[in-house]
């Protein structure tokens, strides 16, 4: 990997002293509205029709690049839904060309009885993120935030509801450009699809970003408005296994402001399969154990986003909102286990049963406020923002297990009682210093502080009374604060570009419990520097990046007790778990034709302390806890392509490559361990006649191994369809996830006295129908992110 950076460097060589360059920028904004534009292409040619230079817009519909002054070349806009724009460029010898503000006429047109409008890409590549429309994609539009990341390029969701990029889930997740505690404990599942526009995956941030996740950040961007007047849309979803949703949103926009509000209700089911089959040696002969475990899961859900931007005048806005999110669920588990002596036995040797049922309750409530000054220097913003949240919940399960052989005995009921509370507060400011057209300087700041609080009880029935059971009874406070202080630059020479950060990031971190028997202060003060090295060819760029991250134990994983509703397997979190640091490399180019994207990246990682699973007996009871090994080391070769031969067919395909090795050693257990895994998505989507639109999506994970277990291939197949309705006023959607029930997780992890084979199939196909009807709103695109210019 090392040697391939230097070559790639020394190519760049010769290109550094290319001949005098003109800068040529802008910003691209829609006609009628006034929205800026993103990712609209902006082409340069000569009088040949030869492209000489080529760039896509920002967020905020800004442009900038580079061309010599030769010839009488021209520059034209092009963007999907919109005219193409063309004008004459004249240099005049001048070193720079700022042509203000380029007007794009909608392209929406009606010819009697027929409508013909354009239509963004789903997945659009930019070098630095790769960027996922979720309105215009058939299988994103009903579900939840998890049935969209499963549909966006890098990134997947497994059974327990972990998100990972690049097969690593040390992965930062933000909302709105922040962290949330929407993105903690599988919360993720309760925000419906219909309020996500767009999610952003930016596998090396900057510095303007927090240093957590080594993997690279998730972006998930819940939609606001910007059409002027009263509009809105509703969607009604109905599912089997039950998946029932309504999502209406309304909204109002002046000349002074614009709310936004959005609310979702559901009702949900989950069935699922689990089955272990375990072999444990003894000093004469081994013992078998097969367990089947049926799932029913119900969860009923309700989401309330809802804010206003208004618009001091021409530079200044407050934004501020109210995120509300409340779940009640209510699970129930039959498990049922076999133990035998000999596989050869007609009759078991003991058979117990155990049923659970679990009540849970989470409330998680945010408050958001944002100041934006812009000035009359382009690209020249100071932000303010201010967030806080708190969240609490209350989980009770009760348990009642049986022996039905050798004979029937009922056991002692068992019931535990789970209550946390948190409460967080974040305040950040960023600047943005233009120093010349070429030349940009960031500053920030950013603090958050962080309080759980965690009760945890477990007792077992005697008689009429209830004690403690195996003394799980303490409570557990978790204090944290996090300071951060970032700065960066950013400049260009002719055709190469660079970004140069640093982000200094301070953490306190105390654990205590009520009994002290764990108490523990630590203090993480650390720099991240960041490097980004860009090149551009005519139409095509290729980038060197640098991260430092860090990856902090979560509080799942420091949480010290364990749950005890199975009787035979327990995970722990460990208290004594440090953060591990990543050394991040990547190499990636992106080329543009008129029909293809193409977007491979190399990449290197290097994780101190690593952090991994371990899995070992105690008690005859495997126990489960997080630990830090040595390092582990990850390189590999990731492809994206995006391909539209005919405007009516859109081919997404994505592969990923890895090897691995890992060291460390715990428990007097050699973990050294190295191999590799293979990763695969292809997804396309069919305009069909009579405004009927198709998407199949089939996903592919190759084997996984670590020292102690390997996790076998998995694939899945999921596929949808839509029909625009009512003058394009609305859209029914019929999808099925799932398909076939092929998402089977299955894995051996084997120990010294024992070997563990697990298939789990968490949630079975999922067949869903969903109707929404827009309101003065024809177009998806309309119902957006009320101010991008306030977020990351």
């Amino acid at each position: 990997m090392k040697s391939l950076i230097i070559k790639t460097l020394i190519l760049f060589i010769p290109f550094l002293g290319i001949g005098q360059q003109t800068v040529i920028s802008g910003k691209v904004q829609d006609s009628s509205t006034k929205e800026a534009l993103p990712y609209v292409t902006v082409t340069i040619q000569d009088s040949t029709s030869k492209t000489l230079a080529t760039a896509i817009t920002d967020d905020l519909g800004l442009f900038t690049l580079d061309a010599a002054p030769t010839g009488s070349p021209t520059i034209s806009f092009s963007y999907t839904g919109y005219q193409n724009h063309t004008q004459s460029l004249l240099f005049s010898g001048k070193q720079k060309i700022d042509l203000g503000t380029i007007d794009l006429i909608s392209s929406i047109v009606q010819l009697k009885a027929v409508e013909i409008s354009g239509q963004k890409s789903s997945v659009s590549l930019k070098l630095d993120k790769k960027v996922f429309e979720v309105g215009k994609d058939v299988l994103s539009q009903n579900g939840s935030a998890h049935d969209v990341l499963n549909g966006v390029p890098s990134v997947a969701v497994d059974a327990a509801g972990t998100v990972s990029l690049r097969g690593n889930s040390n992965v930062l997740i933000l909302i709105n450009g922040r962290q949330s505690g929407l993105t903690q404990s599988n919360a993720l599942d309760q925000i419906a699809a219909d309020q996500i526009e767009r999610i952003e995956v930016i596998t090396n941030p900057s510095s303007r970003y927090d240093a957590a996740g080594s993997a690279g950040i998730i972006n998930i961007i819940l939609k606001k408005n910007k059409k002027s007047g009263f509009n809105g849309q509703v969607r009604l979803v109905a599912g089997s296994p039950n998946d029932s949703r309504l999502n209406p949103s309304i909204n109002f926009k002046s000349n002074k402001i614009n709310i936004f509000s959005n609310f979702s209700i559901r009702s949900s089911d989950y069935v699922g399969l689990y089955t272990t089959d375990q072999v444990t040696n003894s000093t004469t002969s081994p013992n078998y154990m097969h367990r089947v475990q049926n799932e029913d899961r119900h969860d009923d859900g309700k989401l309330l986003y809802m804010g206003a931007d208004y618009f001091i005048n021409e530079h200044q806005t407050i934004t501020a909102a109210f995120l509300k999110n409340a779940t009640h669920d209510n699970d129930k588990t039959d498990l049922r286990y076999q133990y035998d002596s000999d596989l050869g036995n007609t009759t078991p040797d003991s058979l117990l049963t155990r049923h659970g049922k679990s009540l849970e309750k989470r409330d998680y409530s945010q408050i958001e406020f944002n100041y934006t000054r812009t000035f009359q220097q382009k690209a020249k913003k100071w932000t303010i923002d201010v967030q806080y949240d708190w969240w609490n919940s209350d989980k009770k399960w009760d348990l009642s297990t049986q022996r039905l052989l050798p004979d029937v005995m009922p056991y002692p009921g068992i019931r535990t009682s789970s209550i946390g509370n948190s409460k967080d507060f974040l305040a950040k400011t960023d600047f943005i210093q233009p120093i010349d057209s070429l030349s940009t300087l960031e500053l920030g700041l950013k603090t958050e502080i962080r309080t759980v609080a965690s009760n945890y009880l477990a007792e077992e029935q005697q008689n009429n009374n209830w004690v403690v059971y195996q003394n799980i009874d303490n409570a557990l406070n978790y204090d944290e604060t996090i300071t951060g202080a970032y700065m960066q630059f950013s400049s260009k020479i002719n055709a190469f570009s660079y970004m140069l950060g640093l982000r200094a990031e301070l953490t306190d971190i105390a654990i205590k419990d009520a009994e002290n028997a764990y108490s523990d202060k630590k203090n993480y003060n650390k720099l991240f520097p960041t490097v980004n090295l860009g090149y551009k060819f005519d139409a095509s760029t290729l980038q060197l990046n640098y991260s430092k991250r860090i990856k902090r134990p979560s509080l799942y994983a420091l949480y010290p007790f364990n749950e005890v509703t199975d009787l035979n397997a327990q995970y722990i979190g460990n208290p004594d778990l440090n953060p591990s640091y990543t050394d991040a490399f990547e190499m990636a180019f992106l080329k543009n034709w008129k029909t293809f994207t193409l977007n491979p990246s190399l990449y290197y990682q290097y994780e101190k302390g690593f952090i991994q699973d371990y899995t070992y007996r105690q008690d005859d009871i495997f126990l489960t806890t997080p630990i830090n090994i040595d390092y582990e080391i990850r390189s590999g070769i990731e492809l994206s392509t995006l391909y539209n031969p005919l405007k009516w067919l859109q081919v997404n395909a994505e592969m990923n490559y890895y090897h691995f090795k890992q060291k460390g050693n715990y428990m007097e257990q050699n973990l050294n361990y190295s191999s590799q895994n293979f990763t695969a998505r292809l997804s396309t989507q069919i305009k069909l006649p009579a405004k009927f639109s198709f998407q199949g999506r089939y996903n592919f994970r190759g084997e996984k191994r670590n020292a102690q277990t390997i996790s076998e291939a998995l694939q899945s197949i999921d596929f949808g369809f839509s029909k625009l309705l009512l003058k394009d006023k609305a859209t029914i959607v019929f999808d099925v996830t799932n398909a076939f029930n092929l998402r089977q997780y299955k894995s051996v992890t084997s120990g010294t006295d024992y070997i563990i084979k697990d298939n789990s199939i968490p949630n079975a196909a999922r067949y869903r129908l969903s109707f929404v009807y827009r309101f003065n709103l024809t177009d998806a695109k309309a119902i957006r992110q009320a101010n991008d210019a306030n977020r990351d």
